[in-house]
């Protein structure tokens, strides 16, 4: 025999229905990201400055304290045109932004139709506006502002990253064309070493004090340093040009074309680099962002398994145009207005399979990050590496330079005393243009070696934020910042 509950069971039975609504009401919370960045770089120089300065990532390239490289750079950020591409998408995507809640609001539609008796008796013209309000149930807003966040966070990125990448460049070409410069200058001297060499072995051959092996020797020596200008000509050629394309423009600046001085950091070095440096990196940001976005998007796919509930409501007016070959003007209006309840019963379990895919995708999200931090630890760990290596490299060819400086005072000392020949001295000053060669090389890797760390780093100027989209500030407590 069936017995009825009792009264008291059913305002527990409420309470717990009423529970399982609110609980299903809230949006899971963020993974924890916990990037695995090292507490001490490997490869940070040791340093025992009193007060080390942070890195400065927004104006790195003035350790050059080279003015023009300095104007350069302002211009190819006020003209790039992969820079103004990335800013028209972030605008596009903060428009957007702005209207994340609008979904959840009251919206108004008004439409118009006609309608025609089966009998074909009547026609009927009929006008109606209909309203609808969704409640954002389920963890639906959250959600909704998760998605669009990691968009907006995104097109930041993407901004950030053209802005790193740009700067990069305009350096690195920067220095590849004076270095270029100094190596054709350098190489030119060489060659006319040469010249003057081989000048003086004719010389010698007339007089048959040279042998035709040494003549022939010295024509090859020549032979082979005009071909080494080739490559620095291609240099300057290639870099000028590349240059123009990251300014904007078609052609390079005929001041460009103008030898310089190298671009050098001289006593630069790093005193100070804490491993949170690395958020800067646009490609981080970037996958944090799309962890953000993959977590929207299972939270949406989660709300969908429940019902859609909103508030409706709806007027419509009606014509009948036409009846039996009569026109008839007459109009009648109705209003309606109720709760609305989109309610799924049955779809082959397709909206759990979708859920749980994208709970999946969120893994995977947050695991493409925790590739992404170590990736950015491991370019940073080898830039830091090379720019020490570099830096020895450099000092040592400067004493190689100073060391054949030395000799061909010497030399032309001795020269002056009738103790040393012509050919001596050519000889010295190949010595010579050769390790200034070494050392126009070795200043040239350090110099790009200092670039990619602070390319590494995420360095350059930031873009002006307009819309907080810090996850604190979103509502969420669990936020991966």
């Amino acid at each position: 025999m069936h017995h009825p509950a009792p009264r008291h069971t059913l305002p527990a039975l409420l309470a717990a229905l009423v529970l399982t609504v609110l609980a299903g009401c809230t949006a899971a919370p963020l993974p924890d990201l916990k990037p695995p960045v090292p507490q001490a770089w490997r490869n940070a120089p040791a340093t025992s400055a009193p007060n080390p300065v942070r890195p400065d990532l927004t104006n790195w390239w003035q350790a050059f304290h080279d003015p023009e490289l300095d104007a350069l750079v302002k211009r190819a950020l006020d003209n790039n045109l992969d820079v103004k591409a990335a800013t028209e998408r972030l605008i596009a995507v903060r428009t957007l932004y702005r209207h994340t809640n609008d979904k959840f609001l009251p919206n108004l539609t008004l439409d118009t139709n006609q309608v025609i008796q089966p009998d074909a008796s009547a026609s009927y013209f009929i006008v109606g506006l209909d309203a609808l309000w969704e409640m954002p149930l389920f963890g639906a807003l959250k959600s909704t502002h998760r998605l669009a966040a990691g968009d907006l966070d995104a097109a930041r990125a993407g901004l950030q990253s053209a802005d790193v990448t740009l700067v990069a460049e305009v350096v690195r070409c920067w220095i590849a064309l004076r270095s270029a410069q100094q190596q054709a200058a350098s190489l030119a001297a060489v060659r006319d070493a040469y010249r003057q060499k081989l000048h003086l072995l004719e010389v010698r051959q007339g007089l048959k004090l040279a042998a035709p092996t040494d003549v022939a020797s010295a024509k090859a020596e020549l032979a082979r340093a005009d071909m080494a200008l080739i490559d620095p000509q291609r240099a300057i050629n290639a870099n000028a040009q590349q240059l123009a394309v990251l300014l904007g423009q078609s052609e390079p600046d005929p001041a460009w074309l103008e030898s310089g001085a190298q671009p050098q950091l001289g006593d630069w070095q790093m005193t100070h680099a804490p491993a949170d440096l690395l958020r800067t990196r646009p490609d981080i940001a970037a996958a944090e962002a799309q962890v953000l976005r993959a977590a929207g998007e299972a939270g949406i796919a989660r709300a969908d398994i429940y019902p859609h509930i909103g508030l409706g409501a709806s007027l419509d007016w009606s014509v009948n145009l036409l009846s039996h070959h009569t026109f008839i003007r007459s109009g009648d209006g109705i209003f309606s207005a109720g709760p609305v309840i989109n309610m799924p019963l049955f779809d082959w379990g397709m909206r759990a399979a979708k859920a749980h895919a994208q709970t999946h995708q969120l893994r995977a999200a947050v695991y493409a990050y925790r590739q992404t931090v170590l990736q950015g630890v491991a370019e940073t760990e080898t830039a830091m590496g090379d720019l020490q290596q570099t830096r020895l490299r450099e000092d040592l060819a400067a004493q190689a330079v100073q060391a054949q400086d030395d000799n061909r005072s010497a030399l032309d000392k001795r020269r002056s005393l009738g103790l040393a020949s012509t050919l001596e001295l050519q000889d010295a000053m190949i010595a010579q243009q050769n390790a200034q060669l070494a050392l126009v090389s070795a200043r040239a890797e350090r110099d790009l070696a200092y670039v990619s760390l602070y390319k590494a780093l995420g360095g350059a100027p930031l873009p002006p934020v307009n819309v907080a989209t810090d996850y604190h500030k979103l509502g969420d407590k669990q936020g991966t910042r």
